[in-house]
């Protein structure tokens, strides 16, 4: 908007061209329409001829892109999860099993193993083994407009390549691509239309060595291969996931010690969802309807309860230090007593849980100081883009 010229005086640049005739002598129309009329296409650097005083690019000209998909992985009940493998996590994997629904349509896929990835070598979408495993990752090079529907796209290529082919399809989901196709965004597949809608069994690794398959003959890789390994295996931050409760991950960066954990939202009206995705995988170690905000608000409402009462804690010496935003969820973090281990956050978190739950069940307005303690989280926060 700021790099759009000064609006003139409607239809004064219109008017202007038509005595002129230059844009006219083109075979342009240039006189201003009705207002319920259809608009004049014009050269792009032209004042539009709806007489706004803007350039036609600008104006009615104006490419409108698809805009990015705020929550890709909404409708899997493991959805904090697969944004923490995408924005938190730096070497995880996890088991992924096809829905009855594609095997049945494809019998072929039946015997596949698939495992989802954080990141692949050289940020591969996605690669085939010589033994036929896929490995798909959730962190790549260039992201399109919807995460999900870029890892089904590339789960999609890898299923019909070739033994030992790294797939380097273009991004599913790219804004020119989705331009092209009939449809858009919603014509293609997401996780939730090929996955099994049970909540993902994460592994959570020191480095990279699951990227090399098992040697036969235990000869280890060759010393290139090896030399990447290591460069890979440095920059990742020690990072745990609790086992108490879901999608919370203990890091170690640097000289600091961190506990962040990715809260659940309830699916929007009119979003896609898993099959039996409420009741899938109820436990300790998933999230279930109790723990899930109807919306953001109500979500940081029950956080703001639970710090007026000093109960926004996961552990003795742990601070809580605010939250972001990531693929529409928000992500709270606390900052950690030094040389604090993953599993000693395990009993506070568990009982934040609880607290948490409970606090969600309030009805009532908030106090005056749990909304200033309020208006201070929301001032604390990130949103990752």
């Amino acid at each position: 908007m700021a790099r759009r010229p000064a609006p003139q005086r409607p239809g004064a640049r219109t008017a202007q061209l038509a005595a002129t005739g230059s844009a006219v002598g083109r075979g342009r129309t240039t006189g201003a329409p009705a207002p319920d009329g259809p608009i004049a296409v014009v050269g792009p650097r032209e004042p539009c001829p709806c007489g706004s005083g803007r350039r036609y690019k600008a104006c009615h000209g104006e490419r409108r892109r698809t805009a990015p998909v705020l929550r890709p992985f909404v409708g899997r009940r493991d959805e904090p999860d697969l944004v923490a493998l995408r924005e938190l996590v730096p070497s995880a994997t996890a088991t992924l099993r096809l829905s009855v629904e594609h095997l049945a349509a494809h019998p072929e896929h039946a015997d596949r193993r698939i495992t989802l990835a954080t990141m692949l070598p050289q940020a591969a979408p996605a690669l085939v083994r010589d033994s036929g495993e896929i490995l798909v990752a959730i962190q790549v090079a260039v992201p399109g407009l919807d995460a999900s529907r870029d890892i089904a796209g590339a789960l999609l290529a890898a299923l019909d390549a070739e033994p030992g082919t790294v797939v380097d399809a273009p991004v599913a989901s790219s804004p020119p691509l989705v331009e092209q196709r009939s449809g858009g965004l919603t014509a293609l597949p997401g996780l939730v239309d090929l996955l099994d809608p049970a909540p993902l069994e994460i592994s959570v690794h020191a480095g990279f060595d699951w990227w090399l398959p098992p040697s036969d003959d235990d000869s280890g890789p060759g010393q290139e291969v090896a030399a990447m390994l290591e460069r890979a295996n440095s920059t990742v931050v020690p990072t745990s996931r609790l086992t108490s409760v879901p999608a919370a991950y203990w890091c170690h960066p640097g000289d600091r010690w961190h506990l962040r954990w990715a809260f659940p939202l309830a699916v929007p009206a009119g979003a896609t969802s898993a099959p039996d995705a409420s009741t899938s995988g109820a436990g300790d170690g998933a999230w279930t309807d109790a723990d899930t905000a109807a919306s953001e608000e109500a979500l940081l409402d029950a956080l703001a309860r639970l710090a007026a009462s000093e109960r926004l804690t996961v552990g003795a010496g742990s601070r809580f230090v605010g939250f972001f935003r990531a693929d529409g969820l928000v992500v709270p973090v606390w900052d950690l007593a030094a040389d604090t281990p993953a599993d000693h956050c395990e009993e506070p978190a568990a009982a934040l849980r609880q607290a948490y739950r409970d606090a969600l069940a309030v009805t009532a307005p908030l106090s005056p100081s749990e909304r200033r303690i309020r208006a201070g989280l929301v001032g604390r926060s990130l949103t990752l883009r």
